[in-house]
């Protein structure tokens, strides 16, 4: 049974809920590559009421040593930061962004982690809310404090599937990577190019159509098949588990099991005596 109206939200339905003065909870997680802090463009402009969210500082904690380039934050670091978002028990909460679904896939996954059980992606990110009419504001948003309760003090451990570097080739395997970085030919941040021996590639942004938005369920089906993705649970890395969420968000979308690595390429290819493959599968 497909789940997609409990991982998305459109545009459309997001304005007429917010027009009928239905709460809720609004995030800005504008993230990319070469762009990591995203609070510039939030101040320029976002969706009314939505408050920024920082992927670098509130989604990951650089304190942790070992497990990749985006360690997950810890369930009371992050309960704080939700607090200070307006996150509130009871209250649903939309996560956007405008670059490939990347940050608010992370936040989606973040806080489902972290024992959040209404969280959603818009659909299209902030390109589909300004086609569809949507308003918008500029400048900063100082909500009142939330009262949510993260009951997980470890994520690694929380309410969404992980696996550990031990664990990533225990079953069905998918690297969420461009294919480039996945054959190996190039590799600009980690310390070695290629990829987990045995992983199929299934690059995030093969999920998401040119405008942005979750390919149909019959799309993403025949997608998955394509690739020899059935129906049994699947892990899913990518970099250093960000974009993996993209893919994770569109496999849940299905109604497909899948788990995070979460410290993906960037913590698999620091270890010593890891497996290194190169080239197509």
């Amino acid at each position: 049974m497909t789940n997609r109206s409990g991982v998305l939200i459109t545009a459309d339905e997001l304005i007429r809920r917010m027009a009928d003065g239905e709460p809720v909870t609004i995030l800005d997680v504008r993230w990319e590559l070469a762009t990591p802090d995203g609070r510039a463009a939030y101040l320029h402009e976002h969706l009314p009421g939505a408050v920024y969210v920082s992927l670098e500082d509130e989604l990951s904690d650089h304190s942790v040593t070992g497990r990749g380039r985006h360690p997950l934050p810890s369930g009371a670091d992050l309960q704080a930061a939700a607090r200070r978002w307006g996150v509130r028990d009871r209250r649903p909460v939309v996560v956007y962004d405008d670059w490939n679904r990347a940050g608010s896939a992370r936040a989606w996954w973040v806080l489902r982690a972290a024992g959040l059980p209404d969280v959603r992606i818009l659909d299209g990110g902030l390109a589909a809310w300004t086609a569809s009419g949507g308003p918008l504001d500029s400048g900063p948003v100082d909500p009142q404090p939330g009262t949510v309760t993260v009951p997980y003090d470890d994520l690694y451990a929380g309410a969404m599937s992980t696996l550990t570097a031990d664990q990533a080739n225990d079953g069905p395997l998918v690297d969420a990577r461009a294919p480039e970085r996945f054959r190996g030919e190039l590799e600009p941040v980690d310390p070695a190019a290629g990829h987990i021996p045995g992983a199929r590639n299934l690059p995030s942004t093969s999920v998401l159509t040119g405008e942005g938005r979750f390919r149909p369920d019959g799309e993403l089906a025949d997608l998955l098949a394509g690739r020899g993705i059935g129906d049994e649970p699947v892990g899913v890395y990518c970099g250093s588990g960000v974009t993996a969420a993209v893919t994770i968000a569109a496999l849940t979308a299905l109604g497909r099991g899948a788990a995070l690595f979460p410290g993906s390429w960037s913590q698999w290819s620091s270890e010593p005596g890891r497996p290194v493959a190169r080239g197509a599968e």
